[in-house]
């Protein structure tokens, strides 16, 4: 007997409940339209539908995967972020919307020139520029397939003209000064891993997600060399940890930054640091 759009849906929602998925019947909602191949807005529109047996059989697929904790934009391929869509593979962080918290603060000052290290998918650097017409980036990330993954979604934005992919470790590769330099670096330490959901450490890429030890690093190696590459206005801002805000101060601070801000996520957490190069 052929099932229905929405029997198909109860049955996957139950499914996700029992291995514990939170907003177990919106991810099903969110990749039955994905099987079906409709906008998420029609599925409720569709749900008496007879679901064909193409459709129900990658559904089935795509349900056992979530069921595992994959994260949905990772079987989609696809993820919301900012004003825009973008690609999402296993090889790049799943964009958070508290890290929209930094593309706020980043446009609350005009800027031509932005560095982001660490640009992953590149959803950071790309909402940036299409919010700036006149601005140009440099983009740069250690992993060669993030930065494919970036690259076809400046394709996607028409952003390419305006941005310029390296690899390289940190500033290793970077040259020139920026007014607006930007980072959502690994930050998580090595002893915070194991108590990770299992969406995010099973699924998504260490290398983005922590630098081993305190979860610091990636600061330290910042930090240094980041006199160097701010304009004499330019600012810096960076995504931390919700319990690194006076440890990460201090590394900046140590630096020779004497005046940083920290500012919070959409759930009350100190989320954001960022630094004027004017208080140098």
């Amino acid at each position: 007997m052929m099932e229905t759009a929405r029997s198909a849906l109860q049955r996957a929602t139950a499914l996700l409940n029992r291995a514990g998925i939170d907003g177990a019947e919106r991810d099903a909602r969110v990749l039955l339209a994905f099987a079906m191949d409709i906008d998420r807005v029609q599925l409720g529109l569709r749900l008496d539908d007879v679901l064909p047996n193409s459709a129900g059989y990658q559904f089935d697929q795509i349900i056992a995967l979530r069921g595992c904790h994959k994260p949905v934009s990772h079987i989609t391929g696809k993820r919301d972020f900012w004003a825009h869509e973008f690609l999402v593979t296993d090889d790049v962080l799943d964009p958070r919307p508290d890290t929209e918290t930094l593309v706020a603060l980043a446009l609350e000052h005009p800027f031509e020139r932005l560095l982001d290290l660490g640009t992953g998918s590149g959803v950071i650097a790309l909402s940036l520029l299409a919010e700036q017409q006149n601005s140009k980036a440099v983009a740069t990330d250690i992993c060669e397939k993030a930065l494919d993954v970036a690259s076809r979604n400046a394709v996607r934005l028409k952003l390419s003209k305006r941005v310029q992919f390296m690899q390289s470790n940190w500033f290793d590769q970077v040259q020139g000064r920026f007014d607006l330099i930007v980072s959502n670096p690994p930050y998580i330490s090595e002893g915070e891993m194991a108590n990770l959901a299992p969406d995010v450490v099973d699924w998504e890429p260490h290398l983005a997600l922590t630098p081993g030890g305190d979860g610091l690093d990636a600061y330290r190696q910042i930090a240094t060399a980041l006199p160097d590459f701010l304009t004499k206005n330019g600012r810096a801002i960076f995504e931390i940890g919700f319990n690194q805000a006076k440890a990460v101060e201090e590394i900046f601070t140590n630096a020779g930054f004497q005046q940083a801000k920290i500012y919070k996520d959409l759930s009350g957490n100190d989320r954001i640091l960022a630094i004027n190069a004017k208080f140098l």
